[in-house]
């Protein structure tokens, strides 16, 4: 029997008095895209912070690998989960291949420094989020949307077996929406997971394997993308009518 990458039993979250996710049973196998969509408010990163390990649920469990994470070393953690947050910092004008060789740090030794193959790793990750060309560029001279790849290279290049991504789309223009979507989808391809939080019920109809809808009164949904994404639940989630269309063989919503 194969154990899921990621599992939850009657998860519960909530923040002092108020609840954003009751009773989620979740298992994600190796493989599978999931999205997560919710109105603003609802409560996406503490999902998404608690399926880290980053915060205690108020109930339930959270399993990586069938495990606690209080089971878990905090490097060994690492080198099967990683976890993109929605907003970067950074203090230092390093350079864009230094920040994205800090992902390859749980896989150091606490002396040893990165080597040739740790550098190769990270350079192949900026090929694959399209920054090749801006390795010895500071930080801090980024725009926004190469601030965002150079962070999800640094992601790739710790190179976890599950993804969980807080708004990895932010900042980023329609091509490289595209192009990082459609990289998430290599990563499953190969067996890892991915868990990402977006904004556009469109894209998530195209590329999510199952779905996580928060409605932001406690209420989660999960199941297969064709089951979760339906007009009355989308609606009830997101306050406002929603309408479905099938266009080429592909099902996109609009307000009504």
């Amino acid at each position: 029997m194969n154990i899921p990458l990621l599992s939850t039993h009657k998860l519960t979250v909530a923040l002092k008095e108020r609840f954003f996710c009751r009773d989620l049973d979740l298992a994600i196998e190796p493989g599978r895209m999931v999205i997560v969509l919710g109105p603003n408010g609802a409560g996406k990163t503490l999902l998404l912070h608690t399926l880290a390990g980053l915060r205690l649920p108020a109930a339930g469990t959270v399993l990586l690998e069938g495990r606690p994470y209080a089971a878990w070393n905090a490097d060994a953690a690492a080198r099967c989960r990683g976890l993109l947050m929605q907003q970067q910092s950074d203090y230092f004008a390093s350079s864009v291949l230094e920040t994205t060789l800090v992902g390859r740090h749980p896989h150091l030794g606490r002396w040893n420094w990165e080597s040739a193959q740790d550098l190769k790793i990270a350079r192949s990750a900026l090929a694959a989020t399209g920054l090749e060309g801006l390795a010895d560029r500071s930080i801090l001279s980024l725009s926004g949307g190469e601030r965002q790849r150079v962070a999800l290279a640094a992601l790739l290049a710790q190179q976890p077996r599950l993804f969980l991504l807080d708004e990895p789309l932010n900042h980023l223009d329609l091509h490289y929406q595209i192009a990082m979507l459609e990289l998430f989808k290599r990563l499953a391809a190969e067996g890892r997971s991915i868990v990402l939080v977006v904004h556009d019920i469109n894209l998530a109809a195209r590329y999510a394997d199952e779905v996580i809808l928060l409605d932001g009164h406690g209420t989660v949904n999960f199941g297969p993308t064709a089951d979760i994404l339906a007009n009355g639940r989308l609606s009830h989630a997101f306050g406002h009518p929603l309408r479905s269309f099938n266009i080429d063989g592909g099902r996109f919503f609009l307000p009504e």
